[in-house]
Parts: C-alpha cells; structure tokens; sequence
C-alpha cells in the first residue's frame, strides 16, 4: 500500500442512471451519474458505442497474426492505415467490430481476411479487456492466429476492403519486432497502438538479456 491518505471507503461504487447527451452513427456521449467509494455523488462524460451486439460482451477483436513460412523468419502481420481521431497513420493489428450473431473467434478470421487477405488458424482467445476505461466502455478480445504461409491461398493474399477502406499491409519479423516498430517511427509520422507496442515490448523480453534490450532513442 501508498503512503497516500485517501478517504475512507464506505460505500460499495455504483452508477445511478446514464443520459444520452448526443449520439451518432457509430458512437454516442453520455453523463453517466455514480456514487463513489466514499458515498459522494458524481458525474462522468463517456463515449460508448452504438454498435455492441446484444449476444457479445466485446466490442470487436483485434487479431494477433503470425506467419509462418518456409524458409523465412516468422514474422507479425501488422496493418497501417490513416485515422481521422488522430490526424495521421497509425500502426495496428488488424481488427474490426464482431457481427451480430458472430463469435470473436469467427469474426478474428473474418477481418483478418477481409484487411490482409491472409487465411489463418485461431491458436489462443483472450477475455474481454477494456481499451481505454477512463474515456468508454469499449472493450475487445485478442484473438492469436496462426498463418500458413506455405498454403497456396497464402502466397499472394488478396485484401477484401470495403468502400472507403485503404489499408497498407506491414510484415514485421518477430524476433526484431520492438526495433523494426522503432524504425518506422524514426522514419514516417505515425502512432503505434499501445496493445502492439506492449506486445513489442514482451515478445523483446523473451528474445534478449535484460541488458541487450532495444531502446528508443528520441
């Protein structure tokens, strides 16, 4: 425990009521009123959205992709594609929002097909896990799959993009995965999503010696 003296906590937190402030295609604000640990009753802005299946606890999936090829290193499947939020590319796993009626497992798959036309295998399925639980209750799986690379249908993958879709294929080996992400930052104005980058972190962990591993340098 902190040194740090906190109100006592006397009551079990809870949310009071959620009031739509104003709402959108894709997502919507809300003033959510709460009783905190300390019986005080307060109010928070939210963004949450309007896409949720009724049969899902998650929002989407986001897809942790390996290919695995004959002869070549064994590399991540990453996707960049320019975000209107931030102004700028950003680099992701691929992802995308589950269907109605559509497990995480399924819709992994599917939108590992449809944004880099690779085929792949499910190997490893998260729980739900919050995004950014300060600002919405969006909430996602990471789905592991596995690539064939050899497979036929896995030698010229063609995307399936919907309209308005533009999305750039990035394949990063693993075992340099944290320096070659480091790379493109020093090269192109982009922003890499924090789930990619703490998986880069892990997966230089396991790879090197505490004192070998890589370091950004601004």
């Amino acid at each position: 425990m902190s040194g740090v003296n906190h109100p006592e906590a006397t009551t079990i937190p809870h949310v009071v009521k959620e009031e739509v402030m104003t709402a959108g295609k894709w997502v919507k604000l809300e003033k959510t009123t709460y009783v905190d640990p300390a019986g005080n009753t307060r109010t928070w802005e939210s963004v949450k959205r309007t896409t949720r299946q009724t049969n899902s606890e998650a929002d989407g999936v986001g897809i942790i992709a390996l290919l695995k090829r004959t002869l070549h290193k064994d590399c991540v499947v990453m996707v960049k594609q320019f975000r209107p939020p931030l102004g700028c590319c950003t680099l992701e796993f691929p992802a995308g929002l589950i269907d109605d009626g559509e497990s995480a497992e399924a819709a992994a798959l599917r939108e590992l097909k449809e944004e880099t036309g690779y085929k792949g295998e499910v190997v490893g399925v998260t729980p739900v896990t919050c995004l950014d639980p300060g600002l919405s209750n969006c909430t996602t799986q990471l789905i592991t799959v596995n690539i064939n690379g050899d497979d036929q249908e896995n030698i010229n993958p063609t995307q399936q993009l919907g309209d308005g879709e533009f999305v750039e294929v990035i394949l990063l080996p693993l075992d340099e995965f944290q320096t070659k992400i480091d790379g493109l930052l020093k090269k192109d104005k982009i922003v890499v999503d924090s789930k990619v980058y703490i998986f880069a972190m892990g997966i230089a962990q396991a790879f090197f010696k505490p004192n070998e591993l890589p370091v950004l340098k601004q």
